[in-house]
């Protein structure tokens, strides 16, 4: 059956890719709350959102058709049940527990037009905005009383689509996020992958009701065979041991999940951030990961029992030796300057899209890096970068491809 769904490899040509276009819940930013909603800065809305439509122009030049996060999500209330049950299950995941909040906010979105409903949800409800809708005193008083301003907290890292579900094969991992901040973002995902006709086929590989963190931004497709998943600062152990089992046993061309082991800690949040696959032996890394690295291999045996090796080694041997590559050649962010690397590894100068073999989109910013990749040969594509940068996720956190052409 048709899932939607065709993504083995992280170079296969891209043909179909989702973004989310930043929205008011930039806006919804504020400087005493960065730190719960996961950002260090507060983009300019007006200039992320020309940037962003600058790298959705980038990919469409090259063939690929962009569809947006929101358009599925609306895609996906196929009747008023599903809607009446996205509204429910929104609020209950927000923590909206008193009553009288929840009845104002049921009747503030179930008024609007599906499209300004789901748009409402990502960019979060002001206080302001609801009380508008009450003719009660009490809730003026009560937020006169309670300073804290929003009804419901916006969701400003939708933009990188990357990690709230990945594409894996012919399927899908709906993830549980590390954080309550982003966990609420998957679920759309699950209404998407539950009722969107051209995507509800789809086979689930990891869901979001699990009990351990995993994140799409540490999922790379190496290969039709093998998957890297990173234990990192975001993702468990745990996470991974299910979703190997579940994708060994029934994608049916997976053969091996590497798990790597990588920092935990915030530069190296996750697996993308360190390297990235831009060509069939090219990659781009953190310097800092050069040395020795361990990684666990997971394989099922001959009776389907799960059975894992531990290596250690050098990147560039690992991926020779599970790529079945002679040569493998590591291009680092910066050049190897420890200066300049640290520099555009904030602005995510390792975290690259590649849309077919030797072809990636960058960010215009991360020149000295960009400089390296054209020297080994490879097609580069530039978006300005600015405002993006500062919610700390490069093009790859950007895309979620829904389907590639094989490698």
């Amino acid at each position: 059956m048709e899932t939607g769904i065709h993504n083995t490899s992280e170079i296969g040509r891209l043909k179909k890719v989702l973004l989310h276009r930043p929205g008011q819940e930039l806006e919804n930013l504020m400087p005493e709350y960065l730190e719960r909603l996961l950002f260090d800065d507060i983009p300019y809305l007006k200039e992320a959102q020309r940037e962003h439509d600058a790298f959705a122009d980038c990919l469409r030049q090259q063939g690929v058709e962009v569809v947006y996060l929101t358009d599925l999500v609306v895609n996906s209330l196929t009747s008023d049940e599903v809607r009446r049950d996205l509204i429910r299950q929104f609020l209950d995941e927000a923590d909206i527990r008193d009553d009288r909040t929840r009845g104002l906010l049921t009747d503030y979105l179930g008024k609007m037009p599906d499209k300004e409903m789901v748009a409402t949800m990502m960019a979060g409800v002001r206080k302001s905005a609801l009380r508008a809708e009450s003719g009660k005193l009490g809730d003026y008083l009560s937020a006169v009383e309670d300073d804290y301003p929003f009804a419901v907290d916006p969701l400003p890292n939708l933009y990188f689509t990357r990690d709230p579900f990945a594409t894996i094969g012919t399927g899908v991992s709906i993830h549980k996020m590390h954080t309550t901040t982003r966990n609420r973002e998957t679920l759309f995902g699950k209404f998407i992958f539950e009722h969107n006709p051209e995507y509800m086929h789809a086979p689930r590989w990891y869901d979001r009701g699990e009990t351990s963190s995993l994140e799409g931004g540490d999922i790379l497709v190496l290969s039709p065979e093998v998957l890297a998943v990173g234990i990192s600062q975001r993702t468990r152990e745990d996470s991974i041991d299910t979703l190997a089992e579940t994708i060994l046993s029934y994608d049916g061309t997976f053969r091996k999940v590497l798990a790597f082991n990588i920092p935990k800690t915030r530069s190296f949040m996750h697996l993308d951030t360190v390297f990235t696959m831009v060509d069939r032996d090219k990659f781009t890394v953190h310097p800092n990961i050069l040395g020795q690295l361990t990684v666990f291999v997971m394989e099922l045996d001959e009776n389907r029992k799960m059975k894992i090796r531990q290596e250690e080694g050098r990147l560039e041997d690992i991926l020779k030796e599970h790529l079945h590559l002679d040569k493998v050649t590591l291009i680092p962010c910066g050049q190897g300057s420890e200066i300049d690397a640290a520099r555009e590894q904030w602005s995510d100068g390792s975290n690259t899209l590649a849309i077919a073999p030797g072809e990636v989109v960058v960010y215009s910013r991360n020149y000295v890096t960009n400089r390296s990749l054209e020297e080994a040969g490879i097609r580069i594509h530039t978006i300005p970068s600015a405002e993006l940068s500062r919610g700390r996720g490069g093009p790859r956190c950007m895309s979620m491809p829904l389907w590639r052409e094989d490698p």
